[in-house]
């Protein structure tokens, strides 16, 4: 029962890592687009702070060093998602964010861990962090929750990300199982009911799934069209631009070097040059004639 509670202990930090892995392409978004949009900064906030509370918990529990890995790499991705959050969101939401994160990542997190160390001693310690852990790791799992009204206002799950969802579904069905095994109802409790939550999260997701408004992809393919369009377009523009510039270059190489007149064209011009002469000699011989006769009648 040892080895498989260790064994169900490694896949459950596999699982969790993915959970906390699961907001990266969120946050691509949020980067591309400069804007948080309409996505909520609690479930990153609060994931924090059950992370670093879990954390603790696993240096003080003996044998707690699964416990150690997986949440201090979750607390280590979460303050890259905060501190991105609080970069692209708006002024408002971001100074909110702000006070929220100076009140519960950093000054009761400190007050627990400075408490803990300095006023409580022996099993009881354990007992006081595990409670708090619990607690704020059902605040975890239901934080996605938040975005719950938008989705059923809106009738669009764009804002409530799938994978999260799954993950802590997961994610709450196997340490639950692990917990279980390894009878630590610290770590039971909470995620026996974030399996139920993230149960709740993927109904309300499929429910809404097929109801999400077209739009969404669709204004995304049109963007991605528009943009590709503008891209040939300009494209097309330089290869004009590109003609049009060999054009006229191939216009003044001619004005420079104009080509030697056609055969047809040398010949109409050699021919009125000969009747033009022609025309002189015959005029000036009639001349000649004219005063001859003259002179003889004379």
């Amino acid at each position: 029962m040892a080895n498989f509670s260790f064994i169900l202990g490694i896949i459950g930090n596999v699982i969790s890592i993915l959970m906390f892995a699961a907001p990266i392409k969120t946050f691509k978004r949020i980067i591309k687009k400069k804007s948080t949009e309409d996505f909520k900064g609690i479930p990153y906030i609060t994931t924090l702070l059950s992370t670093s509370l879990w954390t603790f918990y696993g240096l003080l529990k003996p044998g707690g060093l699964l416990v150690v890995t997986v949440n201090g790499t979750g607390a280590i991705l979460h303050i890259v998602y905060v501190t991105l959050f609080l970069i692209y969101a708006p002024k408002t939401l971001k100074i909110q964010s702000i006070k929220l994160v100076a009140i519960i990542d950093i000054a009761f997190l400190g007050a627990v861990i400075a408490i803990t160390l300095l006023a409580v001693h022996g099993n009881t310690r354990l007992t006081v962090v595990g409670l708090l852990a619990a607690g704020l790791n059902i605040v975890m799992y239901a934080s996605p929750l938040s975005a719950t009204r938008t989705v059923i206002k809106m009738k669009s799950v764009e804002y409530m990300p799938f994978f999260l969802s799954f993950f802590q579904f997961l994610n709450g069905g196997v340490w639950a199982a692990y917990a279980v095994l390894v009878k630590d109802y610290y770590i039971g409790v909470p995620n026996g009911i974030g399996f139920l939550l993230g149960s709740a999260q993927l109904i309300l997701y499929f429910m809404y799934y097929k109801s999400t408004p077209a739009k969404s992809t669709d204004e995304k393919e049109e963007k991605e069209g528009s943009a590709h369009l503008v891209r040939r377009g300009i494209q097309m523009n330089d290869l004009d631009g590109a003609h049009e510039n060999d054009k006229n270059n191939r216009n003044l190489h001619k004005g420079k070097s104009l080509p030697k007149p056609s055969l047809a064209r040398q010949y109409s011009e050699n021919l009125v040059k000969t009747l033009s002469i022609s025309s002189s000699s015959l005029g000036s011989h009639n001349e000649d004639d004219i005063e001859k006769g003259l002179k003889d009648a004379h």
